[in-house]
């Protein structure tokens, strides 16, 4: 259909309208410049690493650029002065990942737990989430202490694995909390009416409704063990993760690696970040589509 003309009259009242609009006030203008030099001072170093670690090999730390190409980042794998990036990228990799699973195992269970009161739950509680107030720096000399006096190597999988289980599983935990609160358990009364057993009203119930928030929980254990720097530099043992790696690296690489190096974490943190709200939204999209109601 073809939109009706607008007549003079309905112009010049629409202009009077116009001119007759309150403006922003001065401080509307204030605050966005304030909120703009904030997002500048947060991302601009991070785009200047990004940028100047596309430089070719005349490249230095600095501005201005010299050239653009990708040789930074193959020679941040092949040339044996950079450290062991590679061994350190896969030991972050292999602990977040056994952090996340522990991390999404535990927390889902203390959430069952909790869903009830019991006697002492209170002091486990407080427990589970002490070590949130602890430097992590203190904790980890503390756990390293522990495994020497009790004759134990630390490695990256063991003494370091309890240290970030000590950061992870604490937020796990209250986000659980915060997804059982939501929780209808006549859901899950309603399949043990139907035969279901306990375990199989977890597993085909519990689980499937529980998937977007147990998905936020292991996001909440990869990211904050995958950058995790004070409570594994007393923990790793002889092996170093990869912010060990980038801090052993600041002390003897001065050429754009460092930044090389920065940009294929970040990468790597966005595309695992990108997966997990993937598949929320995947779950999200799978209910609206068998239930629209919802």
């Amino acid at each position: 259909m073809r939109a009706r003309p607008i007549s003079p009259e309905q112009r010049a009242r629409l202009r009077r309208a116009a001119a007759g609009a309150p403006r922003r006030p001065w401080t509307f203008w204030v605050l966005a410049i304030l909120f703009g030099a904030y997002v500048l001072a947060l991302y601009g170093p991070m785009l200047c690493i990004y940028v100047l670690s596309l430089q070719d090999i005349r490249g230095g730390l600095v501005f201005p650029m010299k050239g653009l190409s990708l040789h930074w980042f193959v020679d941040l794998f092949t040339q044996v002065r950079t450290g062991d990036v590679k061994g350190g990228f896969q030991r972050s990799i292999s602990l977040a990942l056994l952090v996340t699973v522990l991390t999404v195992v535990g927390s889902f269970l203390a959430g069952l737990a909790f869903r009830q009161r019991f006697k002492g739950d209170g002091v486990v509680f407080y427990l589970m989430i002490g070590s949130l107030v602890a430097p992590g720096l203190v904790l980890g000399i503390g756990i390293g202490l522990l495994f020497q006096y009790l004759g134990l190597p630390p490695s990256w999988y063991t003494s370091a694995l309890g240290a970030h289980l000590s950061w992870t599983l604490p937020f796990g935990v209250l986000v659980m909390f915060a997804v059982m609160s939501r929780f209808d358990r006549s859901w899950e009364e309603a399949a043990r009416d139907l035969g279901a057993t306990r375990w199989q009203s977890i597993w085909l119930v519990v689980v499937p409704i529980l998937a977007p928030g147990l998905l936020a929980v292991a996001l909440f254990g990869f990211t904050l063990s995958y950058d995790e720097f004070a409570r594994t530099l007393q923990t790793s043992g002889s092996l170093n993760t990869l912010p060990l790696e980038i801090w052993s690296m600041t002390l003897n690489v001065t050429s754009p690696s460092l930044y090389a190096l920065g940009t294929v974490t970040t990468i790597a943190s966005f595309l695992i970040i990108g997966m997990c709200l993937g598949g929320i939204a995947l779950i999200q999209r799978r209910r609206a589509r068998h239930n629209p109601s919802v």
